[in-house]
């Protein structure tokens, strides 16, 4: 595969091409990257989601995977293979610090996931466990099998350690310690909407005092740095699991092909556009060919 075709190919999973079928039912940049990937239709009845299998096959291979492939395989293999969207709550992008931490899946804890595929540094990765320590209670780097010597050797014995083999399996090569004790609560009230600090400290009988939205901020955090670590994240897992809440979308995912699974979680499409885009990964991929 040359640059250029991993270039297109890696774009196939862009939020670009899927916004644009949610909101126009067809993408005419999916059409291009897709003729620029070079493959060709898998059968004579393919559909634009086949098409996304095929594409995400080639991604797959080892040396090739990007960010997108391990959050799809932590998407399926995790998230829905052991939970499910009506117990468990994926969020994407959550600022942490002075990080946003690629994956973070709420069950009974709130558990973070820091890629490190193929195309990755491990150059950061010191800096965002020092980050992510203060927000969540377990943390896990998972990572392609060339990258887990140096990261079982730069990361503290109580992250977890997880690779992604080349048969696209996920193993545990350390277990995660749950550790809520060590996070701040401060840096858990500046990682959340002000609506959600207000609702974690209602969690524990906390009325906030009405105060000008100008002070509102500076009362919450003196609020949230008074209480002890264990308690404000028993509280942020049950607030956030409400508030981000993924169960509305699990007829939309039974819908879509698995390649599709983490993009519709991560971007959430509007209610409206569902059925453009469920239909857009149903038209015959000789139609979407007229798309460009």
């Amino acid at each position: 595969m040359t640059r250029n075709q991993l270039s297109a190919t890696t774009r196939l999973f862009s939020s670009a091409v899927f916004r644009e079928m949610a909101k126009k039912g067809r993408s005419s940049l999916f059409a291009r990257l897709f003729g620029q990937v070079g493959l060709s239709a898998p059968r004579p009845d393919a559909t634009v989601a086949d098409a996304f299998e095929s594409a995400f096959q080639l991604l797959k291979t080892e040396g090739l995977r990007d960010e997108y492939v391990y959050r799809a395989a932590v998407t399926q293999k995790v998230l829905l293979g052991k939970h499910s969207l009506n117990t468990a709550c994926m969020l994407n992008e959550f600022r942490a610090g002075s990080c946003k931490a690629d994956l973070v899946i709420l069950n009974g804890t709130a558990s973070v996931y820091e890629i490190k595929s193929e195309r990755d540094s491990l150059d950061r990765l010191g800096n965002q466990i020092e980050n992510y320590k203060k927000v969540f209670a377990t943390i896990n780097v998972i990572a392609c099998e060339a990258h887990i010597p140096r990261v079982l050797q730069s990361v503290p014995e109580d992250v977890g350690v997880m690779s992604l083999s080349r048969r696209y399996q996920i193993t545990t090569v350390r277990e995660a310690k749950d550790c809520p004790g060590r996070t701040c609560p401060v840096s858990v009230f500046e990682s959340l909407r002000s609506a959600e600090a207000r609702a974690v400290l209602g969690e524990m009988s906390i009325e906030v005092p009405e105060v000008p939205n100008t002070k509102l901020h500076g009362v919450m955090r003196e609020y949230f740095g008074a209480l002890a670590p264990e308690d404000i994240q028993r509280s942020m897992v049950k607030v956030l699991k409400r508030t981000r809440n993924l169960a509305p979308l699990s007829d939309l995912i039974g819908q879509l092909p698995p390649s599709l699974h983490a993009a519709a979680l991560s971007l959430q499409v509007k209610r409206a556009d569902r059925d453009r885009l469920v239909s857009a990964v149903k038209t015959p991929l000789e139609t979407a060919w007229g798309w460009r």
